[in-house]
């Protein structure tokens, strides 16, 4: 879907002020979250152009265009609890849930806390199943915790000098380009809180509560990903009761391939859960 579809819109969040895309038109709302340090404009890529769907995603605090505010205050669970007060402020549940990456945890963590918000569930390319600070995502808490100690510029050496360079170069050549952006993101000093506090995080469920769910669910994945694992895609689809198992082109072997195949799983996913 084009981005500029989106209008930009504002939602109050105590002394703050959340910035949320919204196509407007469309009879089916589909909440769907961006990954760390991305945007709307990652949502819009990965959905279908289709005015049957009303498309949302909130900013979340410190992407896009939302301040960051406290830096106490970054959390999956604070992201998650802004994303429900935002459906419940416009009002839209339940809606079609999901999130990209971080997104993903997001709207999981939500269909678990507040099931009557959410009437399906998607989850494209998780990067999180149940525990915090998992294994997958020690790249982006490496770039954190040099962005936080050093300039930009060295950072980047540091980093282009390191074994986790490397062995994404060879193994996962998307996530190492990802990686490299966040040396260009403005503020340093928010870019490097944001991976840090995220990537030490988790969202605060249990593999319990995953089976526990009864709502449809699909989930996306593909191969060549280090921060997205397949395994960690595979081991969600176990959980889930309704769990339906996608695996798209690598966004690294063919991008405009993986842009159809995103679009295409998620369409034909919305098309029978609604």
């Amino acid at each position: 879907m084009k981005f500029e579809r989106f209008e930009r819109r504002l939602l109050a969040r105590g002394a703050a002020e959340l910035s949320y895309c919204d196509t407007l038109a469309g009879e089916l709302p589909v909440v769907l979250q961006h990954g760390l340090c991305g945007s709307a404009r990652q949502t819009a890529e990965a959905f279908p152009d289709d005015d049957r769907l009303r498309l949302l995603t909130l900013e979340c605090r410190g992407h896009g265009a939302s301040p960051i505010g406290p830096l106490q205050e970054i959390s999956l669970a604070r992201f998650a609890d802004d994303v429900v007060a935002l459906i419940d402020a416009l009002p839209l549940a339940p809606v079609m849930l999901g999130g990209i990456s971080m997104g993903a945890a997001i709207a999981l963590r939500i269909a678990i806390r507040r099931p009557e918000r959410v009437r399906a569930l998607m989850l494209l390319r998780p990067a999180w199943i149940t525990d915090a600070a998992p294994a997958n995502m020690r790249a982006n808490a490496e770039v954190g915790e040099l962005l936080a100690r050093t300039s930009p510029a060295e950072a980047r050496a540091l980093f282009e000098a390191g074994a986790t360079a490397r062995r994404l170069a060879a193994e996962a050549p998307d996530n190492l380009a990802s990686l490299r952006g966040f040396f260009d993101r403005e503020p340093a000093a928010e870019t490097a809180a944001l991976l840090s506090r995220i990537a030490a995080d988790g969202p605060g469920i249990t593999e319990d509560e995953v089976r526990a769910l009864a709502l449809p669910a699909l989930v996306i994945g593909h191969e060549h990903d280090a921060i997205h694992p397949m395994a960690c895609a595979r081991a969600l689809v176990a959980l889930l009761r309704h769990g339906e198992l996608v695996e798209i082109t690598p966004k690294s072997v063919d991008r405009e391939a993986y842009v159809h195949d995103l679009q295409a799983a998620v369409a034909a996913f919305i098309e029978k859960a609604a």
